[in-house]
């Protein structure tokens, strides 16, 4: 039997990158997956690719109307969640001299309001058992200039995910948090092909990651192969953060 047959999941940011290698995975071990993503036309093709096995529902996670309505459409299935990835998040550079109020709000907006209100509005949803899986970043225990709002939201989701896995046990409800290296992402690629080697040099694998490769951690962790794992952390860096 696959490992999710006829489990309900919930994958944010799933239209391209981890996210959408997550959604696969699970769609291909019999789960039926709700994706969100803000840009429609690619969160389209993500839904043409990955066929019935999936829900595709528009929307921003730092808008709780917009999770208002993720959260219905996942409730009239009927099947409640056993599943939910909260992968949607991002960021950009910046010294703290040139940080803005802007760029702290949306990074903030969609890192820590959209993680929280994506978990907290998905409990009434969740079957007991279920896993909740964050993605989380190596940035939250470094110090990597330029980074320092990014890592604060993901310092945040490091903290998170050991208090509601302690907040949900009585629910036998598990928290786990992803640690992804450098990968191979849409969102990566733009950094050029000089700079992506100067990254991949610093990692001891010698190279970047593939987004299968975090998507096989991220299936673990949502799988009953990780049931007496909660509040934990996996890194899936090429030994960046161990060696």
């Amino acid at each position: 039997m696959a490992q999710l047959e006829n489990k309900t999941a919930l994958v944010t940011g799933g239209s391209s990158g981890i996210g959408l290698a997550a959604a696969r995975r699970f769609v291909a071990e019999g789960a039926h997956v709700f994706i969100t993503g803000r840009r429609k036309e690619v969160l389209d093709a993500a839904a043409a690719e990955l066929g019935s096995g999936v829900t595709a529902v528009q929307g921003d996670i730092s808008n709780l109307n917009d999770l208002d309505s993720l959260i219905e459409a996942i409730a009239q299935r009927g099947s409640g969640l056993d599943v939910v990835f909260a992968n949607a998040g991002g960021g950009s550079l910046a010294t703290i001299g040139d940080i803005t109020l802007e760029q702290v709000r949306e990074t903030f907006g969609v890192n820590v309001i959209g993680t929280v209100f994506t978990v907290q509005k998905t409990l009434p949803l969740l079957n007991d058992g279920a896993s909740i899986v964050l993605s989380g970043s190596s940035s939250a225990t470094n110090g990597t200039p330029g980074f320092s709002v990014y890592a604060a939201t993901k310092a945040a989701i490091r903290s998170f995910g050991r208090t509601w896995a302690a907040e949900l046990a009585g629910r036998g409800i598990r928290v786990n948090t992803i640690i992804p290296g450098p990968t191979n992402t849409p969102g990566l690629s733009g950094l050029g092909p000089e700079l992506l080697q100067a990254i991949a040099n610093g990692v001891p694998l010698g190279r970047l990651g593939e987004s299968d490769e975090i998507a096989n951690a991220v299936l673990f962790l949502a799988s009953p192969e990780s049931s007496f794992m909660t509040g934990g952390e996996i890194f899936i860096d090429g030994g960046a953060e161990q060696i």
